[in-house]
């Protein structure tokens, strides 16, 4: 009977986590990519931000629940993955801590940039340029939050992510494999971006793909089909056995 309860709560478990892969997915590029990035890459990117504070602000909380989902998802898979490995377990809840401090790290730039645009506009004078360096500093820490954040912490929790995924068998290995080929990738876009290469450019464009593709189609397999139960029933054995 609590067997029964046990695959009923992790098959539970599994859904949510697979809907707030999706979640984080959407509100990501609804905030940051659809809302945000037009108005900050402006050619006037202080007045564009002064007249569109409040899309600016409802962009960084949309933007906001990703930052929240990241760890909620690595919350929620820790008990079952602490039962294949309590190091990989911890590595991958720690990596999506890392990341969701690193995006709040760049919502408050850009909150930051909010103010900084409403004096500049306020100003209304020759002497309001001394307001763009400042400007220029927050964008370039909202930009490397991005390359650290979503671009490098992410790409390695997911090779944890996939790594824990490949050995235990908890998803198909084609999935995990794919996931793995797509985050050593999205890590050689970052390191690109890095050196120049242009974030919106469409070699950087085709080397995140395969990893955001890979986690839709994970999300979808953890809501349809979840776990493979004999891989579950394999890693709760193992693990009384350890404990004997």
């Amino acid at each position: 009977m609590r067997g029964k309860e046990g695959m009923k709560s992790e098959r539970k478990s599994t859904t949510i986590v697979g809907i707030l892969f999706i979640v984080a997915t959407l509100t990501s590029i609804l905030g940051y990519q659809v809302i945000l990035s037009p108005i900050l890459n402006a050619a006037d990117y202080l007045t564009a931000v002064a007249e569109n504070d409040t899309q600016v602000i409802f962009g960084v909380l949309i933007d906001s629940i990703n930052t929240i989902v990241v760890v909620v998802i690595a919350v929620m898979l820790y008990p079952i993955f602490r039962k294949y490995s309590a190091a990989s377990a911890v590595g991958y809840v720690s990596s999506r801590i890392i990341e969701a401090a690193i995006l709040i790290i760049g919502s408050i730039s850009v909150l930051t940039l909010v103010t900084l645009s409403q004096e500049y506009v306020q100003a209304g004078t020759p002497d309001a340029s001394y307001f763009l360096p400042s400007g220029t500093l927050l964008l370039a820490v909202d930009e490397w939050a991005f390359l650290l954040g979503p671009g490098v912490a992410f790409a390695i929790s997911a090779l944890i992510l996939n790594s824990i995924f490949y050995q235990s068998k908890l998803v198909p290995r084609f999935i995990s494999v794919w996931g793995l080929i797509g985050a050593i990738l999205l890590l050689a876009a970052d390191l690109l971006a890095m050196f120049g290469l242009s974030t919106t450019s469409t070699i950087f464009m085709l080397l995140i793909l395969p990893i955001g593709l890979n986690e839709m189609v994970l999300a979808v397999w953890l809501i349809v089909k979840g776990f493979n139960s004999a891989a579950i029933a394999s890693l709760s054995a193992q693990t009384k056995i350890n404990k004997v």
